[in-house]
């Protein structure tokens, strides 16, 4: 069984999650955007019950996803840097990709909600593309 750690940008909160995600994408959804500053959130899916805080309490934000269920945002609130964000409806957290201590060999396996991307997004090659999130997927 694999162990997985992360951090924020100032080590004051730390994460560990075990075995392999259930998914990794791109996603382009306008929230997403926002958040980051960017096109696109690059997060990995990790069931609730394997993902754990193991160091330091994040700050949350919570929004309404397009489920009509809550979407938490765990943060530092010392850096800003967002670690994750509990999707209710699926209950997963979508794992910040880039806060993870070994992240390189990780890469997407779909990007989700790319009708809302810009149009200076640029979509990696062979990964397929979906203009909101397909059907069945975090039920």
């Amino acid at each position: 069984m694999n162990s997985y750690n992360g951090t924020c940008g100032c080590g004051n909160i730390e994460y560990s999650f075990e075995d392999e995600p259930i998914n990794t994408i791109f996603c382009y959804c306008l929230e997403c955007q926002t958040h980051t500053g960017s096109d696109k959130w690059f997060g990995m899916w990790v069931p609730v019950e394997k993902f754990k805080f193991t160091k330091g309490t994040p700050s949350n934000f919570t929004r309404i996803g397009d489920s009509g269920k809550d979407v938490n945002h765990k943060f530092c609130s010392e850096c800003g840097v967002t670690l994750c964000a509990e999707i209710t409806f699926g209950k997963f957290y979508s794992v910040g990709v880039s806060t993870l201590r070994d992240n390189n060999h990780f890469s997407p396996k779909m990007s989700i909600y790319t009708k809302s991307a810009p149009k200076w997004a640029v979509f990696p090659e062979g990964v397929p593309k979906f203009d909101k999130l397909p059907s069945g997927m975090g039920d």
